[in-house]
């Protein structure tokens, strides 16, 4: 099913709603059965069935600090660096309640939890980056962005930045 992109009106001969349709379409439906209550559920449809960029990261939220990596693909140097950090500081980032979402070019991947189930895309959009370059991006349980950076965050500034969080602060201090 396709929407269609706005136009003034459409024609239409068959219907009872007389000869004007609204500005938005739905291809697909024949237009004797263009009805209110069908465009209405086929946008609904379209709605669920391709999560919108504002929900992109609901599902780690309250529960997981995502680290999302943004390349334009495999072979960037910085992304290179990003994985032997996360390689070399697994430990750490498990105590931190941390997951790793790698989006390389169209592709999106995880470590360390499950990984979104968005598009390479619609993560782009939802941090406003390109496609072009690299880019790591620490995002709280709140779903909050914390740290934005155009190199590979290391360690020291991964887990400084946390562990200066309250919610962090809360959990070391549970046994």
């Amino acid at each position: 099913m396709e929407i269609v992109e706005p136009r003034d009106h459409i024609s239409s001969n068959h219907g009872s709603m007389g000869d004007v349709w609204p500005a938005a379409v739905v291809k697909g439906i024949p237009m004797k059965h263009r009805s209110a209550g069908a465009i209405a559920l086929a946008l609904a449809s379209a709605a669920v069935a391709a999560p919108d960029t504002a929900t992109a990261m609901t599902d780690y939220k309250w529960k997981y600090r995502p680290l999302v990596v943004f390349a334009p693909n495999g072979t960037t140097g910085f992304l290179n660096r990003q994985r032997q950090i996360v390689a070399a500081n697994r430990p750490g980032l498990v105590e931190r309640n941390m997951v790793v979402v790698w989006v390389i070019g169209d592709r999106v991947t995880a470590d360390l939890g499950p990984a979104p189930r968005v598009s390479a895309a619609d993560l782009r959009k939802r941090f406003g980056l390109s496609a072009d370059g690299f880019h790591a991006v620490l995002v709280g349980k709140d779903g909050g962005i914390k740290l934005s950076s155009s190199s590979p965050l290391g360690p020291a500034t991964l887990f400084g930045t946390i562990d200066k969080m309250p919610m962090r602060q809360n959990e070391m201090r549970r046994p």
